[in-house]
């Protein structure tokens, strides 16, 4: 009966165990700032109107002639994949060159990736020291100008972000993008 009772209670704490690991693995734990910036359609936007939503983030610049144009297109493929899915995401991309990146810009931007606006966010309206800290402290990543030229060195990943404002994991952005695991892992923070 004891060996029984064992038995029942260590398979219960297994369960429970791979219960817990199913919301998203990898958790990271790290509590996104509070921030408000300018969006898209010049309107101020912040971590206070993301309360209670589900989001993902990253970080571009629309005169980059590398990795942001892959990243906003396969961003537009994970929005497109949530939307046929009935699913509720918010996305942010914050824009790691402020200075040339204006509100219209970052619209026209979009506009090349059919980014649907009523739930993707475009962000400027700081400096760049400003996002520099605000992406290292709350993305654990880089967002820095490249002496050498006019483009910035930033973090290719895509960040999941909870109700709480925490990311919870993050994700190759540029290439092998495993969008069908972004979209359970969205699904189940649901």
């Amino acid at each position: 009966m004891q060996k029984k009772l064992t038995l029942i209670i260590g398979l219960i704490s297994i369960l429970l165990l791979a219960a817990c690991g199913q919301d998203v693995p990898d958790d990271l734990d790290w509590e996104v700032e509070e921030f408000t910036y300018t969006d898209h359609t010049n309107n101020d936007f912040g971590l206070k109107d993301l309360e209670g939503d589900v989001w993902l983030a990253n970080f571009i610049f629309t005169n980059c002639d590398t990795v942001c144009p892959p990243m906003t297109s396969n961003m537009s493929k994970i929005q497109d994949k949530l939307a046929e899915k009935d699913i509720d995401a918010e996305i942010v991309s914050f824009s790691v060159d402020p200075e040339r990146d204006t509100p219209e810009q970052l619209e026209t931007f979009s506009q090349k990736f059919d980014a649907d606006l009523s739930n993707w966010h475009f962000l400027t309206g700081y400096d760049g020291d400003e996002i520099k800290e605000f992406a290292k402290n709350s993305f654990q990543t880089l967002a820095l100008p490249d002496p050498n030229s006019d483009q910035f060195t930033h973090g290719t990943s895509f960040y999941l972000v909870n109700k709480e404002g925490t990311v919870v994991k993050k994700y190759e952005g540029v290439s092998n993008v495993k969008y069908e695991e972004i979209v359970d892992d969205v699904k189940a923070l649901q």
